[in-house]
C-alpha cells in the first residue's frame, strides 16, 4: 500500500479504474452539486455592477458620486475608495473563516451538510443585503454571503471529485466552474436590467437568495460521497451510494474496498492533517500547489476584472448602461469558453488547456496595458476613443475566454484531485483559504492599485501569468485519466517530484 492515501495493489500496480459509467444518478447528482458555484458566481458579478450604480452610491458612497462629477479627474482613480471596495472584500474575510474550520465540520458530518449549510448562510445574507438600510448591514449581510461561500467552496469541488468515474472526472468537477459562470453572466444580467430602477441595486442584492434556493434546495436530495460516508463508519451507505451513482455493470465490491482501504490510511493517522501536510516530505508535492494553485488562480487578474469589469469600462469611457453591457458580453465570454473546455478536458489533459490559456491572457493583457498608456496617459485625463474602448472590451474578452478554458475550471479540477484522502479535506481547505484571503487582498487593493499603477497594472498581471504558465509546465504532472486512489504513481513519475515521494512509496510497498 502506498502512502498518502493512494492504493496500490501488492504487485506494486497502482488501483484501477473500477468501470463506472457516466449513469443518469451520477451526471444527476453532479450538477446539483456543481450548482453551488452558482452562489460563488452570481456574487461575484453582482458587486461590481451595483458598485457603479448612482442611487446605491448616492446612499452609502456619496464622496465617490461627488468625484465622478469633478471637472477635474483621474479616471484611474474615479473609484478609489477603502469603503466601497469593504463592500465588496468583506465577504472574502468571512469566507476565509468559514474555510478555516469547514474541514473538520466536513469530516463530521458529511460534504451534502454542508452544502445545505451554506445554501442556507448565503440566503440570509442575501436577504439582508437586499434589505440594507446603512453600511453596517451592508456588511454584516455581506459576511454571512462569506460564510455560504467558504463552506460551499470548501466542499463541493471534492463532492464532485469523489463522486465522479475517473475517466469523466475533469469534465463534471469543471461543472463547478461551469455554474460559476452562469451565475457571473446571470448577476450581469440582472445589474443590466436593475439599473434603470432607482431600487434596482436592492434586487440585484436580494436575488443572491435565488442560487441559494437552489443549492439549498438540491443538496437535500443528494447522497454523500462513498469516501464520506466510510469515513463515519456507514459503509453498506457507502456500497448504496456506489451502486447508484456508478450502475450496475461496475465493479463496486473492488471500488468500495480500495476507498475502504485508503480511508483506513486516513484513520491511521486522523489527526494533525495540516501539520503532517507541513512536514511530512512524501506530501511536499501537495503542499506546493495547494499555496501554488489558489495563488495563481486569483493572480491570472480575472477575478478582480470579473468584479470590477463595469467600473474598468467606465474608465475607459463608457456609460453606465453601456459599461454594463460590456460586463455581460464578458460574462457571456466566459462561460463559453467554459463550456468549450469542458468538452476537451478529458480529452487532451489538463497542462495543454494550462499552456494555451496562459499564452492567451499574457497577450491580452500586454496589449491593454499598451492601449490604455497610449490613449488614457498616465494622469488619467486624456479621452479614450471610441474604437479603443471597444478595443479593451474585445481584448478583456480574449482574457476571460483563454481563462474560461485553462484556469477558470482547472483551478478547481486539480485540487480537487491530487490529495490523497488523508489530506484531502485539509488540502481543499487549504486552497479554499487561500483562495479567499488572497481574493480579500485582491479585491481590497485592486482599485487603489488602479489608481497608483495606471495602465501598469494589467502589464503586472500579465507578468504573473507568465511566471505561473512556467511553473505550470514545470511541476504540475498530468493527472487526466489517473483513479483518485493511484494518484501517488504521478508523483513518483515526475522529474522532480519524485525524489519526495519516491522513498516513501518504495517503504509502503515492502510492508504489504
Amino acid at each position: 500500500m502506498a502512502g498518502g492515501g493512494a492504493v496500490v495493489a501488492n504487485d506494486g500496480v497502482p488501483a484501477a479504474d473500477h468501470g463506472g459509467r457516466l449513469t443518469l444518478s451520477v451526471l444527476t447528482t453532479c450538477l446539483v452539486a456543481a450548482s453551488g458555484g452558482l452562489i460563488f458566481g452570481y456574487d461575484i458579478g453582482i458587486s461590481g455592477g451595483v458598485s457603479q450604480m448612482e442611487p446605491f452610491l448616492e446612499r452609502f458612497f456619496p464622496h465617490v458620486l461627488a468625484r465622478m462629477s469633478a471637472a477635474k479627474r483621474d479616471d484611474y482613480c474615479l473609484y478609489d475608495s477603502q469603503a466601497l471596495t469593504a463592500f465588496t472584500s468583506s465577504l472574502y474575510v468571512a469566507g476565509l473563516v468559514a474555510s478555516l474550520v469547514a474541514s473538520r465540520v466536513t469530516k463530521a458530518v458529511g460534504r451534502q451538510r454542508i452544502m445545505l449549510m451554506g445554501g442556507a448562510l448565503f440566503f440570509a445574507g442575501g436577504a439582508i443585503t437586499g434589505a440594507a438600510v446603512n453600511i453596517a448591514m451592508l456588511i454584516i449581510g455581506r459576511m454571512l454571503l462569506g460564510f455560504g461561500v467558504g463552506f460551499t467552496n470548501q466542499a463541493t469541488p471534492v463532492f464532485l471529485a469523489e463522486m465522479a468515474p475517473t475517466q469523466w472526472r475533469g469534465s463534471l468537477t469543471a461543472g463547478f466552474q461551469f455554474f460559476l459562470g452562469v451565475g457571473v453572466l446571470t448577476a450581469n444580467l440582472v445589474n443590466y436590467a436593475t439599473a434603470r430602477i432607482s431600487w434596482g441595486w436592492r434586487l440585484s442584492l436580494g436575488l443572491a437568495g435565488a442560487p441559494a434556493v437552489i443549492i439549498f434546495l438540491g443538496a437535500l436530495f443528494l447522497t454523500d460521497t462513498p469516501s464520506s460516508l466510510v469515513m463515519r463508519g456507514r459503509t453498506d451507505d457507502a456500497r448504496v451510494a456506489l451502486v447508484r451513482v456508478r450502475g450496475a455493470k461496475a465493479d463496486v465490491d473492488a471500488e468500495l474496498k480500495d476507498i475502504a482501504r485508503a480511508v483506513e490510511v486516513a484513520r491511521e493517522s486522523e489527526d494533525g492533517a495540516f501539520r503532517r501536510m507541513a512536514t511530512r516530505r512524501e506530501y511536499r508535492p501537495h503542499l506546493v500547489l495547494a499555496v501554488a494553485v489558489p495563488m495563481f488562480f486569483q493572480l491570472t487578474g480575472v477575478i478582480v476584472l470579473s468584479f470590477f469589469s463595469p467600473l474598468v469600462f467606465r474608465t475607459v469611457g463608457f456609460g453606465s448602461n453601456a459599461a454594463l453591457m460590456g460586463a455581460v458580453i464578458l460574462g457571456a465570454t466566459n462561460l463559453v469558453a467554459l463550456m468549450l473546455s469542458a468538452l476537451v478536458i478529458d480529452r487532451y489533459g489538463r497542462k495543454v488547456l494550462f499552456m494555451v490559456g496562459g499564452v492567451q491572457m499574457i497577450v491580452a493583457q500586454v496589449a491593454i496595458a499598451w492601449i490604455m498608456g497610449a490613449q488614457i496617459g498616465k494622469g488619467g485625463e486624456a479621452p479614450m476613443a471610441r474604437r479603443y474602448g471597444v478595443a479593451v472590451v474585445v481584448l478583456t474578452c480574449i482574457h476571460a475566454a483563454g481563462f474560461g478554458w485553462s484556469w477558470g475550471p482547472l483551478g478547481w479540477v486539480v485540487p480537487g484531485e491530487i490529495f490523497p484522502v488523508d489530506i484531502r479535506s485539509a488540502g481543499q481547505a487549504m486552497n479554499v483559504s487561500i483562495g479567499l484571503g488572497l481574493t480579500f487582498v485582491q479585491t481590497q487593493s485592486f482599485l487603489p492599485m488602479l489608481c497608483a499603477f495606471k495602465y501598469g497594472t494589467f502589464a503586472y498581471y500579465a507578468a504573473w501569468v507568465a511566471v505561473m504558465t512556467v511553473f505550470i509546465a514545470l511541476f504540475l504532472p498530468e493527472t487526466n485519466g489517473v483513479p483518485l486512489e493511484s494518484m501517488t504513481t504521478v508523483w513518483v513519475k515526475h522529474w522532480y517530484w519524485k525524489r519526495f515521494v519516491e522513498p516513501h512509496v518504495k517503504s509502503a510497498e515492502a510492508l504489504t
